[in-house]
């Protein structure tokens, strides 16, 4: 028996905790960049996940040994129907963070959101007599619904997306007034090779173990009653077991933002369809515009992914990527 001779790191991360159900299977995105740009823009996009694919691309990261030869990855395309702005919101700042200020909402609205919402419109006569003393922030309040991307779910999905670029808070109120009530796509807000920010829940894997869960380490054949249990809850004092010790619990459905995952392709069904005979597994037919984005992202097939401007972009300069072959 006795206890170990070597030390050694912890099992399993502690940056993760609570490692809990997400309340929503909508993820939320608290924090929008500063971004360098003249005119106004919208900071994100949403979409829906629809497969897993491999694609050719040739290698443009320089200084590396396959630069400029044909590099196989696997990518992830999502779909990515328009974008409704719904409403305007406007943001004060006080000692507590930002507070609310009021909210704007368009006219003629899609009968589908009052599944979701209750909205009185905003007429324009008051529209044009709003002032925006003490506003520090506007946020654009979208909706997106999931039959445009050919989904059972009649309910849409409705969140704030950050406003950047312009002069002021006044450019950018401008700019969302114009885009009241209209549709965005996507190729109006991100371009083909960008990085952005990926955001989505998991997975849900259910009630897993320790060694599972948190990656402890088996215990040795026939050296305890338990072989997949954790080897000690703790010292004898205090009495009681502490938050770092690995337990059994909840995996998956979590959760999760990735930073910088490049958009390899921006296009629509009508101009290339990567669709294979028959559709594709779990999803079915794209429909409408699509992103195909490198690497895997968070989520299973047909949950809801948001993205946004990369906080931290590891690139400034923005290359359009060289597709040979897409292997869907």
């Amino acid at each position: 028996m006795g206890h170990r001779k070597h030390s050694a790191p912890r099992r399993g991360s502690l940056a993760y905790l609570p490692r809990a159900r997400a309340k929503s299977i909508e993820s939320r995105i608290r924090t929008w960049p500063e971004i360098d740009a003249k005119e106004p823009r919208l900071l994100g996009f949403a979409g829906f996940k629809a497969a897993n694919i491999h694609l050719i691309s040739i290698d443009d990261r320089e200084r590396t040994p396959n630069f400029g030869k044909p590099l196989m990855s696997r990518a992830t395309v999502i779909v990515t129907p328009p974008m409704r702005v719904i409403g305007i919101r406007a943001y004060e700042k006080s000692v507590y963070g930002l507070r609310s200020l009021f909210d704007i909402y368009a006219d003629g609205l899609p009968k589908e959101l009052a599944r979701k919402v209750k909205i009185k419109p905003t007429e324009q006569s008051s529209l044009n007599d709003i002032k925006l003393d003490g506003v520090h922030e506007v946020r654009a309040i979208v909706a997106v619904t999931p039959r445009a991307a050919g989904l059972e779910q009649k309910k849409p999905f409705v969140f704030e997306v950050g406003v950047g670029g312009g002069k002021d808070v006044k450019a950018r109120f401008e700019y969302l007034k114009n885009l009241l009530g209209k549709d965005v796509r996507i190729n109006e807000v991100f371009k083909t090779g960008e990085y952005v920010d990926v955001s989505a829940i998991t997975k849900g894997k259910g009630f897993e173990g320790p060694v599972t869960r948190w990656g402890i380490k088996r215990k040795q054949h026939k050296s305890r009653k338990s072989v997949r249990a954790v080897g000690t809850l703790g010292p004898i004092s205090p009495a009681t077991v502490m938050y770092t010790v690995p337990r059994a619990g909840q995996r998956g459905f979590h959760q999760r933002l990735e930073y910088n995952k490049r958009i390899l392709m921006i296009a629509s069904v009508d101009e290339q369809n990567i669709t294979p005979k028959g559709g594709f597994m779990h999803f079915g037919i794209l429909k409408g515009d699509y992103i195909v984005v490198r690497g895997s992202i968070a989520g299973a097939i047909k949950r809801l992914v948001k993205l946004r401007y990369a906080i931290r972009p590891k690139v400034k300069k923005v290359v359009e990527p060289k597709i040979v072959e897409v292997i869907a």
